[in-house]
């Protein structure tokens, strides 16, 4: 195991290294949802949702559907359907014990995105519920996002990573499969073979059912 030399321990130890901040990055958040960031989080097909439990345990998973799937309700808030997935629940049991939520969206082929941190419940709200279906799949929760800060983070993370440049991306050549890892990391008994069926159809025929 990796033991570090020399552990930062302060701001102050961050800012001999790196003084000063730029005037702009520090009144770039704002407290609501204006209209430079409603028409970002409408266009965004994929985000993802930071949570973290009472204990500290932080928690980051994808969510994903047709552009637009985020509902702007007004300038505090957001809503964001639930889609069948693992039955994990991570993020609903975080949102459960701590409340605090942190999020962000990608738009495919722009460098930047967009973050908006703030509350978050889960409701049931049957009306919002189905303004949210697709394919005719009505989500059972939805969580709703108070919004307490919101801003546009630069694109140098995208650029270095050459995300939107097909041409630069390594081969996935050798890369395990979805099943493989399940099976290796769950010691499970069940066939490979049956575990990437299951995998494959999940993926293929069972995005909004269950």
């Amino acid at each position: 195991m990796y033991e570090p030399k020399h552990i930062v321990t302060s701001e102050s130890e961050i800012r001999t290294v790196i003084p000063g901040t730029f005037e702009r990055q520090v009144h770039k958040v704002i407290d609501h949802v204006d209209d430079n960031v409603r028409v970002w989080i409408e266009r965004s097909p994929f985000l993802t949702m930071a949570t973290v439990s009472a204990d500290g345990a932080v928690d980051v998973s994808p969510k994903g559907d047709p552009a637009g799937f985020v509902k702007v309700l007004d300038r505090q808030t957001l809503a964001i359907p639930d889609r069948p997935g693992n039955h994990r629940f991570d993020s609903f049991l975080n949102i459960l014990e701590t409340g605090h939520i942190g999020l962000m969206f990608m738009v495919p082929n722009r460098r930047e995105v967009v973050r908006v941190n703030g509350t978050a419940q889960i409701v049931r709200d049957e009306d919002l519920r189905s303004q949210l279906a697709v394919e005719g799949k009505v989500p059972d929760f939805v969580v709703i996002v108070h919004v307490a800060e919101a801003f546009y983070h630069c694109g140098k993370a995208v650029i270095r990573s050459g995300l939107w440049e097909p041409e630069k991306a390594v081969s996935t050549d050798g890369l395990p499969t979805y099943g493989f890892a399940l099976k290796a990391h769950g010691s499970l008994e069940t066939p490979l073979e049956e575990i990437e069926r299951l995998t494959q159809n999940n993926e293929k025929n069972r995005l909004y059912d269950e």
